[in-house]
């Protein structure tokens, strides 16, 4: 039978390719990624690159700022003409972020693009304000809307297949990229907060103990703690070089300006009030406060047990 399945095996003919990149291949991703690697070339903003996702950032002060903004996408319009492959025009827009912000229109192939006040990046909403509460309502309504269908058609309210259940399906909705939007306003704490409680409550027994006395039952930690966690093992991560991002982008050693303390003690830049929030500048205080058997931890899963030990 097998004989004559190989004998019977057909390939598709060769065809030559003379746009874009084959999709569902191997080194199709790779290959794309060889196509697009000079769509940056001449261009002045900040670019950032992910696959066919590309974006243009600047920070733009007056006239002279929103001209050269424009002229860097005339040459990314130029760019896809140039290679056949063209940008939808409808899918490019416009995010202006500032108090201040004068609001320039921007156009691409002679279209005016359409402004917005939040946009959806890789699971994640981006909103003018650089608020996360919309993110928040999105990732507790799908982690409730979850909870409300294993609560319809799991029978079993076992505390083993519970935890299971809302580690392995909700909680993943409740971290997603949570360096990116980690939540600060107590609201929105709450408002994820609310979704571990009402799983820990759907727990036969557990319905008249205190979500603290639940959380030590289940062996949980608060939605908060695990973000701080998280937040200390992506830093040693990045500081060690276990990521391939350069830890540049985010964090600057202090170097010799401190003396006491670890030998990895970050900088702390002076920011503004919301960016004080971002990743890069909540975590330093915290990472600057371990000691320095936790941060010379030889591998991620050494640093995670010293954090255990040290309460996070």
């Amino acid at each position: 039978m097998w004989d004559t399945l190989v004998k019977e095996t057909f390939y598709s003919g060769w065809v030559d390719v003379i746009s874009g990149v084959p999709q569902g291949s191997v080194l199709g991703p790779l290959l794309f990624l060889i196509y697009i690697n000079d769509i940056d070339e001449g261009i002045i903003s900040k670019i950032s690159k992910f696959a066919d996702d590309t974006k243009l950032c600047k920070e733009v002060e007056g006239e002279e700022g929103a001209r050269i903004l424009q002229e860097d996408l005339g040459k990314l319009y130029q760019w896809s003409l140039d290679w056949q492959m063209l940008f939808n025009v409808e899918k490019c827009k416009v995010m202006q972020v500032g108090r201040n912000n004068k609001e320039f229109k921007y156009e691409i192939g002679g279209k005016t693009l359409q402004a917005v006040e939040e946009e959806r990046d890789l699971g994640v909403i981006i909103h003018r304000s650089m608020k996360v509460s919309r993110q928040c309502a999105e990732a507790a309504k799908k982690g409730n809307r979850i909870l409300g269908m294993i609560k319809r058609t799991i029978a079993s309210r076992d505390k083993d297949i519970i935890l299971k259940l809302y580690k392995t399906l909700v909680r993943p909705h409740l971290e997603y990229c949570i360096q990116a939007w980690n939540p600060h306003l107590r609201q929105d704490i709450e408002l994820l907060e609310k979704v571990q409680h009402r799983a820990t409550k759907m727990i036969k027994g557990y319905q008249r103990l205190s979500y603290e006395e639940r959380l030590i039952k289940c062996g949980l930690t608060t939605l908060e703690k695990r973000r701080v966690r998280g937040d200390l093992i992506e830093a040693y991560k990045l500081i060690t070089g276990k990521e391939a991002i350069p830890r540049e982008r985010f964090f600057k050693l202090a170097g010799n300006r401190m003396t006491r303390g670890h030998d990895f003690k970050l900088y702390k830049e002076r920011v503004g009030k919301l960016q004080s929030h971002f990743f890069s500048a909540r975590i330093v205080d915290i990472w600057n406060n371990l000691d320095e058997e936790c941060v010379r931890a030889t591998s991620v899963n050494e640093f995670k047990a010293k954090l255990g030990k040290m309460g996070f």
